[in-house]
């Protein structure tokens, strides 16, 4: 029914100025807003071609899970230039991290994954992955 849609996804932030300068300033990423007053949002434009909406809640409460994930070819790199551009990695206690925050582990199709944690400035938490 849907196959042939372009669907998207959405969370919110409780400070839109700040998403809008991490996310377009600090990751780098194509950012556009849009609307008015209490209707504003942010898109965020992906390289697969998708968008993410960013809209601004009152009642603010941060993801309690990876809202996006971010592959990478190499995460000894992104996990280097994350933290040149002020982004501190999360630790979370189930884990085994590396010096710099790094999980390692077996990937979807029993090769090697690393992953590493991070958060927006509204706390929703974010990944870079390497399969």
């Amino acid at each position: 029914m849907f196959g042939q849609t372009k669907a998207f996804s959405g969370f919110s932030v409780d400070d839109l100025g700040k998403a809008r300068q991490f996310y377009g300033e600090t990751l780098g990423l194509p950012v556009e807003e849009s609307g008015q007053g209490d209707m504003r949002m942010l898109t965020i434009k992906l390289g697969s071609g998708a968008n993410v909406f960013v809209y601004p809640k009152d009642s603010h409460t941060p993801a309690s899970f990876t809202i996006l994930n971010f592959p990478v070819d190499d995460i000894e790199v992104a996990v280097d230039e994350l933290t040149k551009r002020g982004v501190s990695l999360e630790r979370y206690a189930e884990f085994d991290h590396d010096a710099k925050g790094v999980v390692r582990g077996p990937g979807p199709e029993g090769g090697p994954a690393a992953i590493a944690w991070f958060t927006d400035p509204a706390g929703n938490v974010l990944s870079v992955i390497q399969e």
